[in-house]
Parts: structure tokens; sequence; C-alpha cells
């Protein structure tokens, strides 16, 4: 007789079963309630199929809707698998590639037979996919060798899914899903046990876009369909309302309606910034300059293009150099016939980061331990060769610009540091009205350092975040396993904004690794060299997203002190216009930025306008203002409107257009 398995359930209780018991199994054993809620299982903290059986003793957890991170992992996967099986249904000839989830759903690359899909078809797809998922269909697991399953793709035509498998490890057994008795595909899983288990108002197909086989552009051009997909319709609800809403926020059309700034072919990932989005710029760079002033940063301004040797010597050249442009240190000769380099160029590159000119300043003259810490603070522009097709708005883009400092310090000075960066840091998300939460990105599989230095370096960030009383559950204190830089962990700001995304900007890495490879030293007490500890830091992250940001969080209603425009004075008769300019003048005097609408319009229009526009204050004046020294005040979003002395209304737009720093 077989040798009994043990397997520990969470609460501590040890079953003892027979080898070929499933978690199905102990499922059904323990209730009917808890088999039909079972969706998965994790064997010792590996997420399997509900069929896979134990093979020794294990550790064992039952996973159902409750555990919402495995569940909608598993929803959505199953969810692009029907979706590949509806179509083929519904398009025979249809070939399938691949499937993956997504952060909040799915998607499927096809190679359609006659005609590539649009979103027209999506209405049919749907509704195939939801009498699949009626028929409750189970889905089965299977191992295949790989030539047999190279034979079943060329048997049905899948060359696609054929030249796949024809790479994939041949010293290892291959896994197939049945969907019913009729239909497979190739995946490693794991599934749900049957698709009945899927609400089928749970999912919706959004859009249809062409996508390259394998990404590469050389190849077939596909047709891809997303989906997004969730454990139930509230859920699914809940995400389209907030997708509507961020559609209404996308910072690219409030950029335009409110004429920031704009994009364009001429200057890819490039922001052309118009008068009005500059001057939001130019008011948070204000507002950092006197934030780092007032905490000791010394700011200095290095050069766009530096020598290749230096980021070879930095580790960047190697790590990042498909994300740099290059370009010769020389314009090459030219002839009739085009150019002609003699012998090898020296080459050159946009830097992609500040942090090696940095260490280059701090190495003019000779520093001593009583010169640390240093703080060297820079708006830096930088650029990065960004794919185009993961451009995106002021989100994404090759040149930006960060708010980038590095402080070199002694060993005993580092959790300080950080502490006083923590500080600032929450100073600052709360002028800007931001929670947030804080995470520990620790070393990634390739790195540079000892572990020595990398336990000292995580260890460090850690003991700074308890003591600013951040390590906490209010703070959404988390660790991230490998999500660390090459060089450094780093402690992570992750913002949330008003419809609850959150948004990473923030972070501070401490560094051993760049001051040894750049030869960065000060003298210490004992008159031996040392190396100093680096830690890069920034707040904003950089000037383009957090704007972006900033105009996604508010809706465009930016705070008084950042609208570029703060307040208008318009007429609703001519008579009205000389006060109308003398109303403006003392605003300004009293620095409001105020503009004034005298146009032929009627006020109705004009209001609208204003709104369109984002303006926080309307002051609207007619004959009786006029006479009487006084303005009607509409406050953007508000239908009433209140009348005032100018004097008291200037006196109440005064304090708010000031940056809440400057506030006493």
């Amino acid at each position: 007789m077989s040798e009994l398995l043990k397997i520990t359930l969470p609460d501590g209780s040890v079953r003892e079963v027979a080898p070929g018991t499933t978690p199905a199994d102990i499922a059904a054993a323990i209730g009917p309630g808890l088999a039909k809620a079972a969706l998965a299982a994790r064997i010792d903290g590996e997420l399997v199929d509900l069929s896979r059986a134990f093979t020794g003793d294990a550790q064992l957890a039952l996973v159902t809707s409750k555990d919402e991170a495995d569940a909608l992992e598993l929803a959505r996967h199953d969810f692009a698998h029907i979706l590949a099986e509806a179509v083929q249904a519904l398009f025979p000839g249809t070939q399938i590639t691949f499937g993956p989830s997504t952060d909040d759903g799915f998607y499927y690359d096809f190679a359609p037979k006659d005609r590539p899909f649009t979103d027209d078809d999506l209405p049919a797809i749907e509704a195939e996919m939801r009498k699949i998922i009626a028929a409750n269909k189970p889905l089965r697991r299977e191992e295949w060798s790989r030539e047999q399953l190279i034979s079943r793709w060329k048997q049905q035509g899948e060359s696609f899914k054929a030249e796949w498998a024809a790479e994939l490890p041949g010293d290892e057994p291959l896994t197939v899903y049945w969907s019913g008795e009729d239909w497979l595909d190739m995946c490693r899983g794991p599934h749900l046990p049957s698709t009945g288990k899927l609400d089928p108002n749970a999912f919706k197909l959004t859009r249809v876009s062409g996508a390259y086989w394998r990404g590469d552009q050389n190849n077939a051009m596909l047709s891809r369909v997303y989906g997004t997909g969730w454990l139930n319709k509230k859920q699914l609800d809940a995400h389209l309302t907030r997708l509507e809403e961020a559609a209404k926020r996308d910072h690219r059309k409030l950029g335009n309606e409110m004429d920031l700034f704009h994009l364009q072919a001429e200057a890819h990932g490039s922001v052309f910034w118009h008068p009005k989005g500059y001057l939001i710029w130019r008011e948070l760079e204000a507002y950092m300059r006197r934030a780092i002033d007032g905490a000791g940063y010394r700011e200095v301004k290095t050069p766009q293009v530096m020598d290749a040797r230096q980021w070879e010597q930095s580790g960047h050249w190697g790590k990042y150099r498909e994300n740099m442009f290059v370009i010769p240190d020389e314009v090459p000769n030219v002839d009739d016939e085009g150019p002609v380099i003699s012998g090898e160029a020296d080459w050159m590159a946009l830097k992609p980061m500040n942090c090696p000119a940095h260490v280059l300043i701090f190495r003019q003259g000779l520093k001593s331990y009583r010169d640390l810490p240093l703080r060297l603070y820079e708006n830096g522009c930088c650029h990065r060769n960004e794919p185009h097709g993961a451009l995106h708005g002021l989100m994404r883009v090759r040149q930006f610009t960060q708010d980038d400092a590095h402080i070199f310090c002694r060993e005993d000075q580092i959790v300080d540091e950080v502490q006083a960066f923590c500080e600032l840091a929450d100073r600052i998300y709360r002028d800007f009205g931001f929670t947030y939460s804080i995470k520990l990105a620790l070393r990634p599989e390739k790195r540079f350092g000892t572990e020595e230095m990398w336990d000292k370096a995580e260890s460090e960030l850690r003991a700074a975040v308890v003591r600013a009383g951040l390590a906490t559950e209010q703070y959404g204190w988390e660790e991230l396993p490998g999500e660390g830089a090459f060089y450094a962990p780093k402690l992570e700001w992750h913002l949330t904004d008003a419809i609850g995304r959150t948004w990473q900007v923030g972070t501070i890495q401490s560094d051993r690794v760049l001051p040894d490879r750049l030869d960065a030293g000060y003298v210490g007490e004992d008159g031996e060299k040392h190396r100093p500890v680096m830690l890069h830091r920034a707040i904003f992250g950089s000037y383009e997203r957090f704007i972006g940001i900033l105009i996604e969080h508010f809706a465009g209603r930016l705070p008084v002190w950042l609208a570029p425009v703060q307040a208008v004075v318009a007429t609703i008769v001519s008579d009205a216009d000389d006060y109308a300019r003398d109303a403006v003048v003392k605003l300004k005097a009293a620095g409001i930025r105020t503009e004034a609408d005298l146009r032929n319009e009627k006020i109705n229009y004009k209001v609208r306008e204003h709104s369109l526009q984002k303006v926080p204050y309307l002051l609207v004046v007619g004959k009786r203002e006029a006479e009487e020294g006084t303005v009607a005040i509409r406050i953007l979003g508000e239908q009433h409107q209140k009348v005032m002395p100018l004097d008291e209304a200037i006196a109440m737009l005064k304090g708010e257009a000031l940056a809440p720093d400057l506030r006493t």
C-alpha cells in the first residue's frame, strides 16, 4: 500500500491523503460550499489547477474569489482563451497566436483568414464568448511532447503556434488545455476548473488594433482584440466608470483645450510648451527651488552631451545603451557622394540621467569628511530613446527634465539623510493634496556590488523610513523583491490620484557602486581616502510627467496658485470696460495672474469659454459694479455668484494665488 501524503492547510491542520489526490478532492472533503467556491490552489506557494495531483507532502491553500489577486489573474487568463475559441468559431480559418492577461483585462492576437478584424466585430464575439461560458465546458490540462504539439498545429494550419512550439525546450513536457472536447490551446496554465466559473457579465471587449507577430515590424501584421475582465459585473461597471472618468481627465485632451502644450511628429516624444503650460512649469520649478534651498541643496548645471567612455565607466553603456541617443564626436567630412568618416569616430551620447555628471562635479577639488553631506541638485534635461509605441503624452516622453539631486555622504550620515528626504517628500506631496504609499524595491537578479553592500543599503533605507514613521499600514509600506536598480535598492513613492489610480513618482536610492566605478573619494578623519555613498533622489520624478499627473488629478482645475490664468475680469456691457481695465491693473499689482475679457459677447458665452479654460475665478462687472466698485465673483464649478467690493475680492484671491509654502 502506498504511503499516505501529509497535506498541511493554512490553519495548521494536516490531512493524510493517498498519492494522486487533488486539491479539488480535499475541497470536497472539507465541504460542498468550499468545493463550489474553490477556483484553484496554491501548492507550496505555486498557483496550480484544482485537478493537479499531489506528488508529495505539501502546503495547500485553496483559492476562492476572496483571494482577489489570484482570482482575477485566473479569470483574465480564461477570458483570453475563451476569446480565442469564440473567434475561431465565428471566423473559421483564423490562426491563433498569444493571449495574455493584463493589469485590467486581456488580449489575444489573431491572423484572420480573410480580413483584419474591426471594432464592429466585437458584439458578435462577445455573444459567442457568453455561449462558451454558459456551456460550462471543463478546462482540462494535458502534457504533450514537442513533436506531438508541432504535428497538431501543422495539421490544424496553425503556422504561428507551430513556429513557437518548435522553439520551446525539448527536454521538458509541454502543456495544453482543452476547452470541452473540441478546442485546445498551448498554455502553461493554471486555469479555472470550467468556463462556467466565469461571470458572463463581467467582461467587455474594448477595441481592436494591429500588432506585429512577436513585436517585430518585419513580421506579419495581426489583429489584436483587447478586453477587460473582472470577477463580477459590479467590478466591471466600476472599472468602466473609472475609464470614462479617466477619459474626461486625459491630460492630452485637457492640455489642448487649455492651450498648455502640444506634441507633433517633427519632435517625437518631446513637448512643445505653450505660454500657459510653461507658466505651470515655472511655478513648479520656483516652488521646488525654494524647497531644496531650504533643505541645504546646491543647484548645478551639467552638459547635455558626454563622452561614451564616461558611460562605459559608469556601467550605463553596457546596461542602457539601446535607450541612449548616440552621436559621433566630430561631424564627418562630406563630399559630393555623401559623408566620409576617416578612421574610428569617438562616440558621444545625450545623457539619459544626471548622476555621472554630478560625480564629476564632486571630484573637482579635494573633499574632506567635513564637507559632507554635499547635496547637488539639478533641473536636469535628459533624453531616452523610448520606442514610438511606448510614448504617451506627457507621461512617457523622450526628452524630460528631472528634479534630480545626489547627496554625497558618509556611512554614518545615510539614515539621517534618507529620513530628511522622506520628511521633505511628505511635505511636498501634502502641499499638492496627494496621499501616497511607500515601497522598498530590493536587489535585482543582475546587479553590481557585493551582497554585503546590498545588505547595508537595503537596511539603511528601511531604517530611515521606520524613523520617519512611514513604514506603516497607513502609508502602504511594502517591500518589492527583485525590483531595485542594477546599482542600488530604492524607496518609491506611489501617489494616489482623485479617481484611485496610483503613479510611481519620487524615489531615493542608496548607491555604493557608482562612486566606486567613477572613483569618487573624500579624505576621512583618519587622513585616508574613503568612498562616499551616493543617494540618488527625486520628488516630482520629471516635470513633464508630474504636470500630466496634476492635470488628470485635478481634471484641469489646478489649485489657484498653479493656474496659468487665476482670474478673468469679464464685462457685461461696454460701459464697464474702463472699470474692468482698472480692476485688472489692481489684481496684477497684487500678484494675481489676471486677464480682461472685453469682447462684445453675451456673458453666458464668456462664462462657458473660461470654464472650459479652467480659470478659477471669473469677476463679472457691469454698469452697477462699475458705479459701486464691486465685482460679481463666479468660482469655477459653482453655479452661484457672490458680489463683493473689489478690494475685498483682491484680498481673498491674493492669499490663494500664493504657493502653499509662501502662505503665512
